[in-house]
């Protein structure tokens, strides 16, 4: 039987060895979205607009909140709320998607030289696509309602770093538990419900009692989005001690989901 490597360095030459498979997978997987519809990829800028402007009528309009004080206007709360939603979209994306990505492949699992844990490299190489659409759409925002745009934005790869490396890990473990147990992706929807509102995307994380601080510093969106509204909108600098942190921890977790899918990945043809 054939033995796959659970080794740190087999994680990133997997994805080194087949890059342009992944290249060219995440190509036809983001085109294959749109194809047949009248607007295509277009639609893939008018959905974060349109989110854009209805989350920022309702909570700002609607439930008149505010991101610091009261004279603030609604246009400086739509920025600090897309600056949060571009980044819950992208983990949304892969996390929503991980269960079934197996099964939905179920002919790649069939083919013995086929490698099976690149499937994560391409889902997060298509979310990326919608992410950056996405941070197109709050730059040239930004640049119209405020006229300036902060050199500190240039980081932004850096503080992502952290959720794009916990995202993969959990994305291989949610796909291998999703053969095996099919409820996972309806926990996941609900998940996934539960931390939109759970993560400081409408609001501040200094707007909550500092004893619920902390429950809210475990999601792993928080310490990606404060940083992010930091350097985006703020033009401070990240805190590199927490980010330094938070990449070990990411890293971590990043191999523990692919260990688990490459010593589980054995059964999955015995399931489908």
């Amino acid at each position: 039987m054939r033995h796959f490597s659970i080794s740190p360095l087999e994680l990133l030459s997997s994805a080194w060895r087949h890059r342009a498979l992944i290249g060219t997978m995440t190509r036809r997987d983001v085109a294959g979205r749109y194809r047949g519809s009248s607007l295509g990829m277009l639609w893939s800028l008018f959905n974060p607009i349109l989110m854009l402007v209805i989350y920022t009528f309702v909570f700002s309009v609607v439930f008149k909140a505010r991101w610091s004080t009261e004279g603030e206007s609604k246009e400086v709360f739509a920025l600090m709320l897309f600056a949060g939603l571009v980044f819950f979209n992208l983990f949304a994306e892969c996390i929503s998607r991980a269960p079934n990505l197996i099964l939905g492949n179920v002919n790649y699992v069939k083919k013995v030289v086929f490698p099976l844990e690149i499937l994560p490299w391409v889902t997060l190489g298509a979310a990326l696509f919608h992410f950056l659409i996405s941070f197109l759409v709050w730059l040239a925002a930004c640049l119209l309602l405020t006229g300036k745009l902060q050199l500190t934005t240039l980081l932004l790869p850096a503080v992502m770093l952290p959720l794009l490396l916990i995202t993969l890990g959990l994305t291989w473990l949610l796909a291998s538990l999703g053969v095996f147990l099919r409820d996972v992706a309806q926990v996941v929807g609900v998940i996934i419900s539960v931390l939109m509102f759970m993560s400081p995307i409408f609001y501040p994380i200094t707007a909550l009692p500092e004893a619920y601080r902390s429950i809210l510093q475990v999601n792993p969106l928080t310490p990606t989005v404060e940083e992010a509204r930091r350097i985006m909108f703020l033009g401070e600098l990240p805190d590199w001690h927490q980010l330094g942190i938070l990449c070990l921890l990411s890293l971590i977790i990043c191999w523990l989901g692919f260990a688990w899918f490459q010593k589980t990945r054995k059964g999955f043809a015995d399931v489908l």
